[in-house]
């Protein structure tokens, strides 16, 4: 059953990332297709007009200054790296994604404590097809990435910028 509700789109998996820089107000829809492709064993992923639909809503949930940003994604389709190629193709790569984001980026972070990629799956919902009854579950976000979060935060200024010092730019 639960296989089924996957292939048919009717389940709600959301996301939380850090990435790159100071992601916009709201929510934003990114919907551009996605082909992988396997070098030596290992699957690559890009945006490309020859691929399979893809479709991720990426919503702000906090800025820390122009450092980095906590997002909300949710998913409608399933294809292998879809957040973290969407983000890049966005210009705001996931910190910590060895793949598809941005070294300097990692590097400022792992001084806030991040030693892996910062996608977590925090909940998933769905009605169950035989009774209709809901289902939800939720993971809370692993005291490793809560750090970092922290760290980040007393980084910020009373306005919500990060500081000279912690972010390692002006403001």
């Amino acid at each position: 059953m639960l296989h089924e509700l996957l292939r048919e789109a009717r389940v709600d998996k959301r996301y939380l990332t850090l990435v790159k820089g100071p992601w916009p107000e709201g929510t934003t829809e990114i919907d551009v297709p996605l082909v992988t492709r396997r070098v030596g064993g290992e699957a690559r992923v890009k945006v490309d007009e020859s691929g399979k639909e893809a479709r991720s809503r990426f919503r702000l949930v906090d800025r820390f200054g122009q450092t980095a940003s906590l997002l909300e994604v949710a998913i409608d389709t399933g294809r292998t790296h879809q957040i973290r190629v969407h983000a890049a193709h966005a210009g705001h790569p996931v910190a910590g994604d060895e793949r598809y984001g941005e070294k300097d980026f990692d590097e400022h972070l792992r001084s806030f404590g991040l030693t892996r990629m910062f996608l977590h799956a925090h909940s998933l919902s769905f009605e169950w097809p035989d009774t209709g009854e809901p289902f939800n579950a939720s993971a809370p976000l692993p005291e490793d990435l809560k750090s970092v979060l922290t760290g980040l935060d007393e980084g910020r200024d009373a306005r919500g910028r990060a500081t000279q010092a912690r972010a390692g730019s002006p403001r």
